[in-house]
């Protein structure tokens, strides 16, 4: 296994299906917080749905789709970034993230995903990385901002999420911009 020092006492891991009880354990401490905006509180309801949820995402990965990342402060899961969306043939993926109220205001989840957009454009060759979020996680959206992403639009009550529908802001970065930003 692999891990990547975010901070002195941070770092991003592969999250695999023997993480469950650990992913279970963060989940159940965030859930309210985390499920303001991201489906996976009301996927992970117990130790089998966890394991499933994890194992769903190992299977993608083993194919070359998406793929998860845990963040730990202080050996504790505290969050998380992700693939959700991974299409090396069409050049095109997405970044997402979450975290509990214990790992915010730290800028873990920016030093994360920037590891992950460097991956994909660095080492996968993608053209274009995308940042979906609901209209109203401004956490998230300046997140978008900081790593650079451009706003592209909103898509209009797109994402029914607890029986509310949501709009999602698209962002993207391309890279093209990203070497451009790197040489200025």
């Amino acid at each position: 296994m692999f891990a990547i020092d975010l901070a002195d006492d941070a770092q991003l891991f592969p999250l695999e299906v023997w993480h469950a009880e650990e992913f279970l354990a963060h989940i159940d401490r965030g859930r309210e917080f985390i499920g303001q905006f991201i489906g996976f509180p009301d996927r992970a309801t117990d130790l089998e749905s966890a394991r499933q949820l994890l194992r769903a995402n190992a299977e993608k990965s083993a194919a070359d789709g998406a793929r998860l990342y845990g963040i730990r402060v202080a050996d504790t899961l505290v969050g998380g970034v992700l693939f959700p969306n991974f299409d090396a043939a069409a050049g095109n993926c997405e970044v997402g993230c979450w975290m509990e109220p214990a790992g915010t205001g730290r800028g873990l989840v920016t030093r994360a995903c920037q590891v992950l957009i460097d991956w994909a454009f660095d080492v996968r060759g993608m053209h274009r990385v995308e940042w979906h979020v609901a209209a109203g996680n401004e956490k998230s959206i300046a997140v978008a901002r900081r790593l650079g992403f451009t706003r592209e639009g909103v898509l209009r009550q797109s994402h029914l999420h607890r029986g509310v529908r949501q709009d999602t802001e698209i962002w993207s970065l391309l890279a093209p911009e990203r070497a451009a930003a790197r040489t200025a």
